[in-house]
């Protein structure tokens, strides 16, 4: 089977996760600068099958979206002139806070935490898990 990839992306930087070939683990793959992303992702897919490219939609407490979705949109429109991978969208509410939350119990020291490319690509892994899980 192929991996499905996600992405959390980010003004200056953007989280990204992958599951393993088997679509059961989500893990996280890296962080890379936003500038650096389609070119990344461009390389990552010709050395690796990806079935599916999830994309965070970030949502505010109301539920409309937030300010960066014309961004991400933009990019989705470049990324899709680029692969011929099915890109979906999904709903990353609170990804980040809980990506903070699980620095912090799982012992990681507070100046570690102040890192926020490490956050970023938690907050991917915790939406590839979220939406692994939908699919069931």
């Amino acid at each position: 089977m192929a991996r499905i990839l996600s992405i959390d992306f980010g003004g200056k930087r953007t989280g990204l996760a992958v599951t393993d070939p088997m679509q059961i683990i989500a893990s996280e793959l890296r962080t890379v600068p936003t500038d650096d992303l389609l070119d990344f992702l461009m390389t990552y897919t010709q050395s690796e099958v990806v079935e599916t490219i999830v994309v965070g939609q970030p949502r505010r407490m109301d539920g409309s979206l937030s300010d960066i979705e014309t961004r991400i949109v933009e990019f989705i429109e470049k990324l899709r002139e680029k692969v011929a991978i099915p890109i979906v969208r999904y709903d990353e509410r609170f990804t980040s806070k809980m990506a903070g939350r699980s620095l912090i119990e799982s012992g990681v020291k507070k100046k570690d935490r102040r890192d926020k490319s490490r956050l970023d690509s938690i907050s991917a892994t915790l939406i590839l898990q979220d939406y692994l899980a939908s699919r069931s």
